[in-house]
């Protein structure tokens, strides 16, 4: 069973950065290779940037398979544009293909339409291709390409995709 604990606490926000730090080695290292996540790690999702992000407004959320911490989101909702961002949608690799990405999607759309949300969307690595396979068989469409410089001679190179949340 999967499980979703609102990040409200230190001890939370370390939990997220120790699953980051283990996911983003896990599954990034070779598409954006191990200096771009080191920098990213660092920028992003480490336990000052989480704690920065969620008094910007950011939601984050453990999630938990049997008990056990298997992964995390992060969600930003654009109240005034009826949208939410999936910032982190980020699962360890042994708990992959086991219904948890499905089963934070069914989280995150079941929020979305308790807060009115019509649209979700988010950005995903343009080489990062089974994630992008995963999110058009979950009814997500491709509007846009953008590729950003994000400091350090870094840039991300990304697909912007959404949903409708009817």
């Amino acid at each position: 069973m999967n499980t979703f604990e609102k990040v409200i606490d230190q001890t939370s926000i370390d939990t997220v950065a120790t699953l980051a730090n283990e996911i983003w080695n896990q599954h990034f290292v070779s598409i954006i290779g191990q200096d771009q996540v080191d920098y990213m790690l660092d920028k992003l999702q480490s336990s000052n940037a989480i704690a920065k992000q969620l008094n910007g407004g950011y939601e984050y959320y453990i999630i938990s398979n049997d008990n056990k911490n298997v992964g995390y989101l992060g969600l930003l909702s654009e109240d005034n544009l009826s949208r939410m961002m999936i910032s982190k949608i980020y699962i360890k690799s042994e708990a992959r293909r086991l219904g948890v990405g499905g089963s934070a999607l069914k989280f995150l759309k079941e929020l979305s339409k308790e807060r009115n949300i019509k649209t979700i969307w988010l950005t995903v690595n343009k080489h990062n291709k089974d994630t992008i396979e995963w999110y058009l068989r979950k009814s997500f469409v491709v509007v846009e390409e953008v590729k950003k410089d994000i400091g350090s001679g870094f840039f991300v190179d990304d697909y912007i995709m959404e949903m409708k949340n009817d």
